[in-house]
């Protein structure tokens, strides 16, 4: 017997989010909710746990189930929490004295350390309060647990626990999460539902399988919808023929079997469905300048350090050539950001010379923080575009609205976008910039799939010359031909990123 199950269920806010949502949820299912940004994910997350009622449908779950939500964001009233105490807080006020070991039993199952567990929330790392809220639903002892973006904020080695705690709960108990992360989702699920606003699809596979699964049943869908358009005129054509074939014949048999044809026709047509075309979240392009240097960057031997001259590591004899697209790995803590500030500096700034680092003079510079610090949120997209390039009024407002940034949004703070939108600004800043050169730090943050398949594209058919961060091991996977390690205070090449990742995963 299915312990939730959704019957024709759909969500309509300012417009439709998805319709006719069909889903039952079993013991031990493991599913992965995957759609654009802003498609209804956590929407439907919250259905789910009876916070939101959906416009139609019905959703129904077994007597006395009790669910665990984890959101996205911590609330603002528990960030002055430490925290254990946020843990704590989460079990009924007449529990908390009796039992809380709970608490502590959820601490060391995430590992978090004695030295963290008293600090406040508002202290700690978006990551560490990430794993807060996680342990926050997992003291109640839910019969089923909801995640929303559960990775974000998170470095390897979190993601790593975090998968191998969500591998460890009891085989039997369900497990509901929306994630961009495409590794974690194959990692941690065996169900994927492609959320879309009408016909969801739903396939009892891990990510990449099921959407292998996903392209195959939509070109199916393509050419069946082309087959019955087809025929559809076909017999539309043959109707005329026999339409006047049969006024100039005076024949009654014609005239029925003329109606009979075009009824089919119509028949075809109203049942023909157009394969799902995915709505875009917003256009990504990149550009590159080119550049006649084969070397674009030297590194001899440079010694990166802590702002207070603490030495962080050295970088060896390296070279940044034209076409390479750099992995820079490292565990948090290691100066990866120490090395792509220095870096930036010496690009943009000639004129400050650091010890090691030697960029041509031709190098022209795009560079995205994961932050996206470049951007002010007390201004507005159109002003962000207008106020940095010699470009028109239309100009800009065709490029934000190809980025999927309305018009209306355009006029409003920077602040107001979403994560995808905000980052889907910052590349089309760096765009404009027509660098030759990018420097990247966790640039899929904030980007849905379609997203990250787009960038990914972009930095390969552009040819781009780029050294990059970032904790998307599908991303780095895809994109990465050559792989920088910081191990031992010194900077490495390895041949792939793969032990890295094994080693993150141990701890």
């Amino acid at each position: 017997m299915s312990l939730i199950n959704l019957r024709n269920l759909g969500i309509t806010l300012s417009s439709p989010l998805f319709s006719g949502l069909n889903l039952a949820v079993n013991a031990g299912d493991r599913i992965g909710i995957v759609a654009a940004n802003g498609r209804g994910k956590s929407t439907l997350l919250k259905c789910i746990a009876g916070t939101l009622d959906a416009t139609e449908g019905e959703s129904t779950r077994s007597r006395g189930l009790t669910i665990g939500m984890v959101e996205q964001n911590v609330p603002p009233a528990l960030m002055q929490a430490t925290f254990r105490d946020a843990v704590l807080q989460a079990l009924p006020a007449d529990q908390v004295e009796s039992e809380s070991w709970r608490a502590d039993v959820a601490l060391e199952g995430m590992d978090v350390p004695e030295e963290l567990r008293e600090r406040p929330l508002s202290a700690l790392s978006g990551g560490w309060q990430r794993l807060a809220l996680i342990a926050r639903a997992w003291v109640t002892e839910p019969d089923v647990l909801l995640l929303d973006e559960p990775t974000n904020h998170l470095d390897l080695a979190k993601i790593a626990l975090l998968e191998d705690w969500l591998n460890a709960l009891p085989r039997d108990m369900p497990v509901i999460l929306s994630s961009h992360d495409r590794a974690f989702l194959d990692a941690v699920t065996n169900r994927t539902l492609f959320l879309r606003p009408e016909n969801s699809q739903t396939f009892a596979l891990p990510y990449s399988r099921a959407r292998m699964a996903l392209d195959e049943a939509d070109a199916a869908d393509a050419k069946r919808y082309e087959r019955d358009m087809k025929t559809a005129d076909q017999l539309r054509r043959q109707a005329a023929k026999l339409k006047n074939i049969g006024i100039n014949s005076g024949s009654d048999l014609l005239v029925v079997k003329t109606k009979q044809l075009k009824e089919r026709a119509e028949k075809l047509e109203d049942a023909a469905k157009p394969a799902h075309l995915e709505r875009s979240a917003g256009a990504i392009r990149l550009a590159n300048r080119g550049t006649h240097a084969k070397v674009l960057v030297t590194l001899e031997d440079a010694a990166v350090t802590t702002p207070d001259g603490t030495l962080l590591f050295r970088t060896g004899k390296q070279f940044i050539c034209q076409g390479d697209r750099i992995v820079l790995l490292g565990r948090n803590g290691t100066g990866k950001t120490r090395l792509v500030t220095m870096l930036r500096q010496s690009i943009s700034e000639p004129s400050m010379t650091i010890a090691g680092i030697r960029a041509t003079p031709t190098l022209v510079l795009g560079y995205g923080d994961q932050s996206l610090a470049d951007l002010d949120d007390r201004q507005t997209p159109h002003g962000t575009i207008i106020h940095r390039f010699d470009i028109g009024d239309q100009k800009a407002r065709s490029l934000l609205a190809g980025i999927g940034i309305t018009v209306e949004m355009q006029a409003r703070p920077v602040g107001e976008l979403s994560g995808g939108q905000k980052a889907r600004l910052g590349l089309l800043v760096l765009r404009l910039r027509e660098p030759n050169f990018y420097l990247l730090d966790e640039p899929t943050n904030h980007l849905d799939i379609d997203g990250q398949e787009a960038l990914e594209s972009e930095l390969m058919a552009h040819q781009a010359s780029c050294l990059l961060v970032s904790h998307d091991r599908s991303f780095v996977r895809a994109v990465g031909t050559r792989f920088w390690l910081i191990e031992g205070r010194k900077l490495i090449e390895v041949d792939s990123p793969e032990e890295f990742f094994a080693s993150a995963s141990r701890g």
